[in-house]
Parts: structure tokens; C-alpha cells; sequence
């Protein structure tokens, strides 16, 4: 069984080799998981851990228990990644995309800043500055309408990030930190919530004449390398339905 974070803990690998499953569609709502002395015995762990594993995707809204069947799948859209989980991600093993996600709609070109993200990026309002975008998808449609705003600069250091093609050689943060040899050692996050306006309908290819007033969640991600330059900016637009899930490990 294939794991693409072998430092995780077991419960949290099976996890993941499961919430993959079920993204993808290769577990289908409905479905049932394996026994928990099933879980024990395939993947050789006590029978602790294989409940934690269940529980963990319990928590994340992915499966239910029903008691005396077993575990099912849910039919629900799979939380959104924050650019930091996207990059965590692409350390890891090469590629942002979550679990039965894909990305199209790449598009990139050099545009005058506006004024929220000239003050993000350090830069005076109108400045030239790198504009990449590209839409992640799943199975239940957009997950995120991504946009990542890089500082002119760069773009003569790594042409491709001026290129509508999806990057090739790494993600935008490692080609910068190859290029200048300072990787990123800092980065800050907000979450916030905000009801559609029709800008937004549009990129999340909604129904403009009918617009949805459920509110939906914006992520931005400011990234800085070691000498404190701040080499990118990304805003996540999550879809209608999308959550953000976050975790971590509790010290005992």
C-alpha cells in the first residue's frame, strides 16, 4: 500500500491512503471500509491505531459509523489546502494537488498590482507584478480558484513563471529558491469568509444570473525567503460547500 508521507504516523497513513480512495472516487459514497481487525491485520498495526485511523476520518466528515455494519463513505466534497498545506505538499512529493484533485485553466501574465496585493508584496500599487492562476478540481467540481502573485523580478530570473504552462522542475517557490539560492523560511496565513460577488461567480464558473449567498472561504499564503523578501502572494478562492480543515499533533 502506498504512502506519499512515510514519516506520518501509522493511523494517519491509513488515514490518508483512505481519504485518497475516497477522493478519487476509487471508494464510492455508500461503500463500506474494512473491519478495524481487518485494518489490524492488512496493514499490521493494533487494533488502536486502526481505530484512531477510522476516527480521523470520521473527524474530517469523510465516512460515518453505523453500528453493527461498519464504516461508510459520505458523499461530501473534500476540504480545501491553504497554500502552506499546498506547499508542504509539493516538498513532500513534487506536485500541490490534494487527494483526487487536478489543476487547469492555467493562466499567467504580467499586470499592474492592485493595491492589496502591492501592500502584501512590498511593492508600490500599480507596479508590474507576475499574475498566475489556475482552478484545482475534484470529482465534485472547483475546490479552489487559485491566484499567486510573484514580484516582476523573478519572472527574469525563471521565465516560465511569465508562461501560462503549468510549471515544470518544481513548484514556483522552489524554481525562485533554486534560482536565488535563498529558500522560503517564513510564511503567514489568513482564513476569512465572504459572500460571492459576481467577480467571484464568474471565476468559480457559477450561475452569475443566479448567484449563491452562501458564504465561501478565502485563504491568502505570504511567503518569505531568508533574506526577508517577500517572493509570493496567493489567494485561494474556495468553492461553494468547500471547508478548510486544519491539524496537527498534540504533544503528550
Amino acid at each position: 500500500m502506498s504512502d506519499q508521507a512515510g514519516s506520518r504516523a501509522p493511523y494517519a497513513r491509513i488515514a490518508a491512503h483512505f481519504a485518497e480512495l475516497i477522493a478519487s472516487g476509487r471508494l464510492r459514497p455508500g461503500e463500506l471500509l474494512p473491519s478495524i481487525k481487518t485494518l489490524s491485520k492488512e496493514w499490521g498495526v493494533s487494533t488502536a491505531t486502526a481505530e484512531k485511523a477510522l476516527r480521523k476520518l470520521r473527524s474530517e466528515g469523510l465516512v460515518r459509523g453505523i453500528h453493527g455494519i461498519g464504516t461508510e463513505v459520505l458523499d461530501r466534497p473534500a476540504p480545501m489546502s491553504s497554500g502552506a498545506q499546498r506547499q508542504d505538499r509539493g516538498h513532500r512529493n513534487g506536485s500541490s494537488w490534494g487527494a483526487g484533485e487536478r489543476s487547469d485553466s492555467h493562466q499567467a501574465a504580467v499586470v499592474a498590482a492592485p493595491a492589496d496585493v502591492a501592500q502584501a508584496l512590498d511593492i508600490e500599487p500599480g507596479a508590474d507584478v507576475i499574475r498566475r492562476r489556475r482552478v484545482y478540481r475534484d470529482r465534485h467540481g472547483i475546490v479552489a480558484y487559485s491566484t499567486s502573485w510573484i514580484p516582476v523580478e523573478y519572472g527574469k530570473l525563471v521565465p516560465q513563471l511569465a508562461d501560462s504552462a503549468r510549471l515544470t522542475g518544481g513548484t514556483s517557490l522552489q524554481l525562485i529558491a533554486q534560482a536565488t539560492g535563498r529558500p522560503v523560511t517564513h510564511r503567514s496565513d489568513t482564513v476569512s469568509a465572504r459572500l460571492l460577488t459576481p467577480e467571484d461567480a464568474e471565476l468559480l464558473e457559477l450561475d452569475t444570473a443566479n448567484p449563491s449567498t452562501e458564504p465561501v472561504v478565502v485563504m491568502t499564503a505570504k511567503f518569505v525567503d531568508s533574506a526577508g523578501n517577500v517572493v509570493e502572494y496567493g489567494v485561494d478562492l474556495g468553492g461553494p460547500g468547500r471547508t478548510w480543515l486544519s491539524e496537527s499533533e498534540v504533544a503528550q
